[in-house]
């Protein structure tokens, strides 16, 4: 029966336990639950799950060798190298990662691995947009969608993720003219999340907004939300010279793992092909191993090409990303 529980706020001396793992996770319980109930009845290594919510790399550090945290489950390559950056993290060798995750969506030095990958794509109306009219993410600051776009914030890791493309493909010119043609463009001031600029657009305050695919597939999922995510197409846009921006959920095994070697087969078990299978078909994510298939759902929204630029690349440019968007006062 797996144990789940909330670990101790304050850092604690945890002894090594043969048979458990400690994780600190900023995905909801109930997205991994379904995760660890399958990993624990297969080994019957026991998953102690910490919803940290904010703050995860300050708790880490002020823990420091003392943590009782194994390994870290958390969305979008700014926080994983937030917690890279903090030195919390230790690299982990590992054929069956190599094996089963793409070099792109994992670090050159081995400190995190991206389990499942989500596009950053535009919903559009169905009644005011025509199919060919949304091409590229650089042609969101064009003229034509004034008054036409909803955002949430520019600060949120996922659009600041987005702009760091921008910087990768052009420069930090570009992407401040970039950010400041997409403002001009708001229909309202950035608010809320993803699921809020659909209802936006079914409501008719604007006609598209930037977001995530597995938004689309809770919505469907929510009898509620159904009506205002029937109002929208799904779009994937490309970069000029590029495909589709994609991010992902991610894993990074702590320098203090007092369960290693236990921590180890999890993140192996994660992306292999029943935790991916359950990834897919659950959380409404692109599986990051080649061969397990897609949803049937997701795969209904279509097929697209990945951009080739590397996570990594785009982290990369996180500060300078973060930094115009305060410049043009983005949520202003």
């Amino acid at each position: 029966m797996l144990r789940l529980s909330t670990l101790a706020l304050l850092a604690c001396s945890v002894p090594a336990l043969a048979q458990e793992i400690n994780v600190y996770s900023h995905r909801q319980p109930e997205l991994i639950q379904p995760l660890v109930d399958a990993f624990t009845a297969e080994t019957g290594i026991a998953v102690n799950v910490a919803f940290v919510d904010k703050g995860m790399a300050e708790r880490l550090v002020a823990e420091g060798d003392r943590s009782p945290a194994d390994l870290v489950l958390t969305v979008d390559i700014a926080r994983l190298m937030q917690i890279v950056e903090a030195d919390v993290v230790q690299p982990v060798q590992s054929d069956v990662l190599e094996a089963n995750i793409p070099a792109e969506l994992r670090d050159p030095e081995d400190k995190w691995f991206g389990l499942t990958a989500r596009a950053r794509i535009i919903y559009a109306s169905k009644d005011r947009v025509a199919a060919s009219e949304v091409t590229t993410y650089e042609d969101l600051a064009s003229d034509k969608w004034k008054g036409r776009i909803c955002s949430r914030s520019g600060l949120h890791d996922y659009n600041v993720a987005l702009l760091g493309a921008i910087i990768a493909h052009h420069d930090e010119a570009y992407a401040t003219t970039w950010a400041e043609g997409v403002k001009a463009n708001l229909a309202r001031k950035p608010d809320g999340g993803d699921r809020d600029q659909v209802k936006a657009i079914a409501a008719g305050e604007c006609d598209i907004a930037i977001g995530n695919t597995y938004y689309m597939g809770q919505m469907l999922a929510d009898p509620e939300q159904v009506p205002a995510a029937e109002s929208v197409n799904i779009v994937f846009p490309t970069f000029e010279a590029g495909g589709t921006h994609l991010n992902i959920s991610g894993v990074a095994m702590t320098k203090a793992a007092p369960n290693r070697e236990n921590a180890l087969k999890f993140m192996e078990w994660l992306s292999g092909d029943a935790a991916q299978k359950i990834y897919a078909e659950t959380n409404h994510e692109y599986p990051v191993k080649t061969g397990v298939e897609r949803s049937a759902l997701v795969a209904s929204w279509g097929e697209f090409t990945p951009d080739a630029k590397t996570l990594a690349e785009i982290a990369a440019q996180r500060p300078a990303a973060v930094k115009i968007m305060e410049t043009v006062d983005f949520d202003g």
